[in-house]
């Protein structure tokens, strides 16, 4: 839970996720825990489930496995999240980090996505043909879960952790009306201070050869447009006090303050751990669920 040192930064316009929400988090959360436990301790009914599919393109270098996760009482038009595993995980990061998410999805009654992000930083790479992860998840991706599972087109969000928060955040500002809200958490939202980290250079080039793909990766690149580009977009982010990512998403927050583009920001202690994202997204999903039942 948020402990007594957490600051929680409001957006400046309209505040979706209250304090008052953050607090009944103590009482949902421990009962979605032991519901979880409950739930992956038997294979009976009355539970989600999680189907294992698998997508071959031209745009990918390998097949992609993707998990869904769908709750035990799904409905035509479902709202769904999409949630992006970070460098070097695949779909099964998140079930790992958090065993509780299918608890989440009979809860709030949401389809939830987890592709496999092939350390692709969830971009479409300029200097590798068969790396076009972006492309893929909008154009092909989203259409085939639509169409399997009846998934409501309104009511789509995205989050990832770390790779995956940068990736979310930048397909959703790339994509306006494809997602109502994203998220991030401990997410890369500024890549230009990390060049020789993550196969960084291997996806976008030589920073000097390629300077503008390395000014524009980024979802911070992209926080001046933002207003006029996807003025409906509902925006969390977070990060630990001791993540090597705090900077930069202080530095996003302060661009988005500057900017005046409404978003929610909490800042609160923790570290670039699985720890820290199993409690994180706990608020993201609150936050999509508030978000869905206003459509």
């Amino acid at each position: 839970m948020l402990g007594n040192n957490a600051k929680i930064r409001p957006n400046i316009a309209k505040k979706l996720l209250s304090l008052q929400d953050m607090k009944k988090l103590q009482t949902i959360l421990r009962p979605a825990a032991l519901a979880a436990a409950a739930l992956l301790g038997c294979a009976g009914a009355d539970a989600a489930r999680i189907d294992s599919l698998s997508f071959v393109s031209p745009l990918l270098p390998e097949p992609m496995a993707v998990r869904v996760i769908v709750p035990d009482s799904p409905v035509d038009s479902i709202p769904t999240v999409y949630l992006l595993n970070g460098y070097g995980g695949d779909c099964t990061q998140w079930t790992t980090t958090c065993p509780e998410l299918p608890a989440y999805a009979d809860a709030y009654g949401m389809l939830m996505v987890l592709p496999s992000g092939m350390e692709s930083w969830y971009v479409d790479s300029p200097v590798r043909p068969d790396m076009q992860m972006a492309s893929f998840i909008t154009k092909k991706l989203i259409p085939e879960i639509d169409r399997r599972y009846h998934s409501d087109p309104s009511r789509r969000a995205i989050t990832g952790l770390s790779m995956g928060g940068h990736g979310a955040l930048t397909l959703a500002m790339d994509n306006p009306g494809l997602f109502a809200a994203a998220g991030s958490t401990s997410g890369g939202v500024d890549l230009r201070p990390f060049t020789d980290r993550w196969g960084l250079v291997g996806l976008l080039g030589e920073p000097a050869e390629n300077p503008l793909v390395w000014e524009r990766v980024s979802a911070v690149a992209r926080v001046d447009s933002l207003r006029e580009k996807a003025p409906d977009l509902r925006i969390i982010f977070d990060c630990g006090t001791d993540d090597f990512f705090a900077g930069v998403n202080d530095e996003f927050h302060r661009r988005m303050l500057a900017a005046e583009v409404p978003h929610d920001y909490i800042s609160r202690p923790g570290r670039h751990s699985h720890a820290y994202w199993r409690n994180s997204i706990a608020y993201h999903l609150l936050f999509f669920d508030r978000l869905f039942r206003e459509k």
